[in-house]
């Protein structure tokens, strides 16, 4: 971004200045030649910005400043040689402003210049052939005379295009891979606080030698698969996050010995998918703050609906903890707001309604 905004200093920059030197007379801009303004306002536009962007390495960059310099020793070599010669398209300053508009390219455009080398010395290759061959006629200067400057000019706007397109689609993808990491890392925080949670559940059967503890141990494993195999992709069939969830329930069932009423109504489009391991914090939240809580008379109801248009999922538990203790905000509450605004932007809405014994969190992802 500092380039960026280095660049449109220097462009306010250069457009004050040269109305000023217009107004007070120092210089003269030709209303009839706009390409050749547009050029040379573009040459300083690109050398202001270009000092702007490194005024505070320029000292310790002498290579660059011996570029700089060589590159306007070239541009006064072609304003002096025209001069001298007073021939319209001389071939001495004809190459002359090829070798400094590649100055320019290779100067201020660096990777660019490397990566379309071969094209940009192919077009200005045959720009100079087209150019000495048409240079043999003896009426060049009444029939040819535009025509080359105008091709001289023509591969700039367009190589400078190509360059802008390729920072947007430079800035899109360092967009896309800056939110697939931070997704990913969101993922990692999830899984391991699913595995703690559930080892510990296993390790309070086995220290009991409870005949539950195989069952348990399977499920586990079915669900570590899910977890590790299909919560890497971008999405899954609904149907495999219900089955995932159910597992979860029965690890939860098997642990619990205490009368817990588990609802899980579901009702899906077989062929919905969605983003995998959403929902899971949200039930693991229910049974945290709710069943592991209470007493007696738990209950946790699990609602999934789908239709064409969007993809419902709500969790309701009560508790007996105050209010304040069971606002939710821990690692895995927030991490799934995040995900939500990385994968479902401005198509998802999340909702949170608490009393005084119940907690009832409600997701609609719109398709």
């Amino acid at each position: 971004m500092k380039k960026y905004k280095a660049f449109g200093l220097a462009a306010i920059i250069v457009a004050i200045v040269t109305w000023y030197f217009e107004y007070i007379g120092f210089i003269r801009i030709p209303k009839d030649a706009p390409l050749e303004t547009v050029v040379i306002f573009g040459f300083w536009w690109l050398v202001t910005g270009f000092a702007l962007f490194h005024f505070g390495h320029l000292k310790k960059k002498k290579a660059v400043l011996l570029k700089i310099v060589v590159l306007l020793i070239i541009a006064f070599l072609t304003f002096g040689t025209d001069n001298y010669f007073n021939i319209p398209n001389h071939p001495i300053v004809i190459f002359l402003i090829v070798v400094f508009w590649l100055g320019v390219f290779y100067l201020f455009f660096p990777k660019f210049f490397k990566k379309y080398s071969i094209l940009i010395l192919l077009v200005y290759g045959l720009i100079l052939c087209y150019f000495f061959y048409l240079r043999l006629d003896e009426n060049y200067t009444e029939l040819y005379h535009d025509r080359i400057l105008n091709l001289l000019m023509f591969p700039i706007p367009v190589l400078f295009f190509i360059w802008i397109y390729e920072q947007w689609k430079w800035f899109n993808t360092l967009k896309s891979e800056k939110g697939k990491a931070e997704l990913e890392l969101l993922k990692t925080q999830v899984n391991p606080h699913f595995l703690f949670n559930t080892l510990n559940n296993l390790y309070a059967l086995t220290v009991k030698q409870s005949e539950k503890a195989p069952e348990m141990i399977l499920k586990l494993s079915d669900m570590m698969r899910y977890t590790i195999y299909e919560g890497k992709n971008e999405r899954v069939l609904l149907s495999e996050e219900i089955d995932y969830l159910k597992n979860y329930i029965a690890l939860h069932e098997i642990r619990h010995k205490k009368n817990v009423s588990i609802e899980f109504e579901h009702n899906i489009l077989p062929a919905d998918e969605i983003a995998p391991l959403l929902f899971i914090i949200l039930l693991e939240n229910a049974f945290k703050h709710g069943v592991e809580k209470l007493t007696s008379d738990a209950y946790v109801i699990i609602v999934l609906h789908s239709d064409k248009n969007q993809i419902y999922f709500s969790v309701e538990n009560n508790y007996e903890i105050p209010s304040e203790n069971n606002n939710n905000k821990g690692i895995g509450i927030e991490n799934l707001k995040r995900r939500l605004l990385l994968i479902y932007p401005d198509s998802h809405k999340l909702t949170i309604n608490q009393t005084t014994s119940t907690y009832k969190v409600e997701l609609t992802i719109n398709k």
